[in-house]
């Protein structure tokens, strides 16, 4: 199912020295971990409570294009996430690394699988989850 008016969640994150290569640009995995972050705090927020501890998510597939350069200079990023669509068992997000000033430095989307720990397979969302995702 498409999603088309999910609200964006945003987390802002500063930036380490150590996230820079030695051409003094945010290392590309440091994208991915910056991204990983705001995914992690948006599930964090929607997670219904009664979802079991086993009852998880794991990370099915990953695209991003670098858009703009990421400098020393820049000190924080914004990292966004948004849900657009929700099947059984799997969402898609679009995701945003910015500037301070909006400016996109990459963008990508994330397809994310309900994951059971204890049967080691794929889990369906339920009706509290699927309206959690959306809110």
């Amino acid at each position: 199912m498409e999603i088309q008016d999910a609200p964006e969640f945003t987390i802002t994150s500063d930036l380490r020295w150590s996230d820079f290569d030695r051409l003094g640009h945010l290392n590309q995995a440091v994208y991915h971990v910056l991204l990983e972050q705001v995914r992690t705090a948006w599930l964090e927020r929607v997670r219904p409570a009664e979802l079991e501890r086993f009852e998880a998510f794991v990370l099915a597939r990953v695209e991003l294009d670098y858009r703009r350069e990421v400098g020393t200079e820049h000190g924080q990023v914004v990292a966004t996430t948004r849900v657009v669509s929700i099947g059984a068992s799997s969402l898609t997000c679009e995701q945003q690394l910015r500037y301070l000033d909006g400016t996109v430095a990459a963008s990508g989307r994330t397809v994310m699988v309900g994951w059971d720990a204890k049967a080691r397979g794929k889990r369906v969302f339920g009706d509290t989850e699927r309206t959690a995702f959306l809110s």
